[in-house]
């Protein structure tokens, strides 16, 4: 987590705070905005994405996608990856019920296409969290560095389909072994995700159907049976449009 925010106090605001409209993201299907939270002595900028909103998509169910951005921070969570900024679930909106997450302050030119062989280097874990959450559109404009060097991910609305839907720019390690790290990450989330005790799985359940969770459980095992970074698909689209 980058030093500048802490994480408890960024979840707290995001879930109590009040909530004021600060401007529209103008660019994307969907309703989105940026807000101001305040909350006892801590204000912080967020981005907003209310479910009525949301256009209709012909193979995700209605109202849905403000729900899945905050199913991918729980994951990212799970995993200690810390990839996803503080995202909430909250009704008490100005616009309604929908997802709120930490805005990242970021330079919008320095994104995937334009980044240093370097950070391209550093995207390994980014690539196995699309796996996992099934991300149908990863464009390179989705991958934040932040003034600290942390790295983040955003725009998660179209995941966790039961179907295949990766279509992501990331393809730069098919084919490669996964670091035993993290999958060794992956096989914990596996361990919470089957066993019906965990928090993990309680929160989970607010976020996806039963279904779109089995099928995530189904991908892990896929993902550590296989041990490597699969091909791009040859059967259908997978890469995003726009790529950035």
């Amino acid at each position: 987590m980058s030093a500048v925010i802490d994480k408890k106090q960024a979840l707290i605001t995001l879930q109590k705070g009040q909530v004021a409209l600060s401007g529209q993201f103008v660019h994307g299907s969907n309703y989105t905005f940026l807000v101001k939270i305040a909350h006892d002595s801590h204000e912080y900028p967020a981005v907003y994405k209310p479910s009525r909103g949301e256009q209709p998509l012909w193979d995700f169910p209605q109202g849905t996608l403000s729900r899945r951005e905050v199913a991918a921070f729980l994951i990212s969570e799970a995993l200690h990856w810390e990839l996803v900024p503080p995202t909430v679930y909250r009704r008490n909106a100005p616009l309604g019920a929908g997802s709120l997450q930490l805005f990242i302050d970021h330079d919008p030119e320095y994104q995937y296409f334009t980044f240093t062989p370097q950070d391209r280097q550093r995207l390994r874990p980014v690539a196995l969290f699309d796996l996992l959450i099934n991300n149908a559109d990863r464009k390179g404009g989705h991958i934040l560095i932040d003034a600290q060097d942390h790295l983040w991910l955003i725009d998660h609305g179209i995941s966790f389909h039961t179907e295949d839907k990766l279509r992501t720019v990331i393809w730069d390690f098919a084919g490669e072994d996964i670091p035993a790290q993290l999958a060794s990450a992956v096989r914990i989330l596996l361990a919470d995700l089957e066993n019906p005790q965990t928090s993990l799985l309680a929160e989970l359940r607010k976020m996806l159907s039963q279904g779109e969770i089995n099928a995530l459980i189904t991908r892990g095992r896929m993902l550590l049976a296989s041990g490597c970074y699969p091909q791009p698909a040859e059967d259908r689209r997978p890469y995003p449009w726009p790529p950035v």
